[in-house]
């Protein structure tokens, strides 16, 4: 780990390099303090955010009062960008731009209209999960901002997946290096994009359940309840039962940090080692919410043992 001074700012990187750094928890997010977003970032204050990244897993940055095209050229600094997403419309304008708005999902939901007592649950995409992870290369991070902002609640929190594994004792490392489990995305009945086929069925591919993370060797525990469906090989029994403990170990609380949005606020996130929760409080609120997102594409996952995630159903996202 980066040394940080006492005071709780200043970490460095083994090149010298240095950023404003302010630790969130001992085990997961930073905030980023001195940097302007608006303006393009040399090569230093990118290989110094890098490494950041690679060691808190999410970063946060407060008041940065960037446009659209901003957020787009900040997360082009760091890789090719995805469109907005694989399946869902993006939003208005952009294609590189995602948007979350609570007032689209209570549309779309129904949140606060009168409902058949016999009719089946709603659909909810709060969980805890890592970002389409359903496609054989999902993305290397995110970047997301805040547009409307409630003044109260609408917190998102992150888990630290290398940490989650780490905790594991030796003989369960062991065990899951060799496996994999398949991830599909969840139905969401929604809009979905013109170009998308619906009679191919749920996009779906097989992944490593721990993946390593090429830059810095670190093995990541990669499942998500969201999308992770079943482990490869196992009966249904062993499987859920599996799938029940890692589920639990990646959401335990000393693995996570809690941001809590304002106006202008960004996160910035590696979606290989890190879950993440968004809100769960705003189906019962009377506040908006909007936050964009863009994507940096990622690559396809390798597990200790070699295998390689591989599509089942639907293509390599870009």
């Amino acid at each position: 780990m980066a040394a940080t001074t006492l005071t709780g700012s200043l970490t460095s990187d083994p090149k010298g390099r240095s950023l404003d750094l302010r630790p969130v928890t001992p085990t997961i997010g930073a905030e980023v303090h001195g940097v302007d977003l608006r303006a393009p970032l040399v090569p230093e204050t990118v290989d110094a955010l890098q490494h950041a990244l690679a060691e808190w897993k999410v970063l946060f940055f407060r008041d940065q009062h960037v446009t659209q095209q901003q957020q787009i050229d900040f997360g082009r600094a760091f890789g090719a960008l995805t469109t907005g997403h694989p399946v869902q419309k993006a939003a208005d304008g952009d294609p590189e731009i995602f948007a979350v708005d609570t007032r689209r999902a209570k549309a779309l939901f129904g949140h606060g209209q009168p409902r058949d007592p016999f009719a089946p649950p709603r659909r909810t995409l709060t969980g805890w999960h890592t970002d389409i992870t359903f496609v054989a290369n999902p993305a290397k991070a995110s970047v997301l901002r805040g547009v409307v902002v409630p003044p109260y609640g609408g917190d998102t929190l992150w888990t630290n997946l290398v940490a989650a594994y780490e905790d594991l004792s030796v003989p369960v490392k062991n065990f899951l290096d060799g496996l994999q489990a398949v991830h599909q995305w969840h139905g969401y009945d929604g809009e979905t994009r013109d170009d998308r086929d619906e009679g191919a069925g749920p996009p779906s591919a097989v992944h490593p359940l721990v993946r390593v993370v090429p830059e810095t060797g670190e093995k990541a525990l990669f499942v998500n309840p969201v999308f992770t469906r079943y482990v490869v090989g196992l009966s249904d029994r062993e499987s859920d039962a599996l799938l029940h403990l890692l589920f639990d170990q990646i959401e335990r609380p000393h693995f996570t940090v809690r941001f809590r949005w304002r106006p202008d606020s960004i996160a910035f996130w590696d979606n290989r080692t890190t879950a993440h929760l968004g809100p769960v409080d705003l189906s019962v609120a009377e506040y908006d919410r909007r936050v964009e997102r863009v994507t940096i594409a990622g690559d396809v996952p390798v597990g200790p043992d070699g295998f390689t995630s591989q599509p089942l159903v639907g293509d390599l996202f870009v």
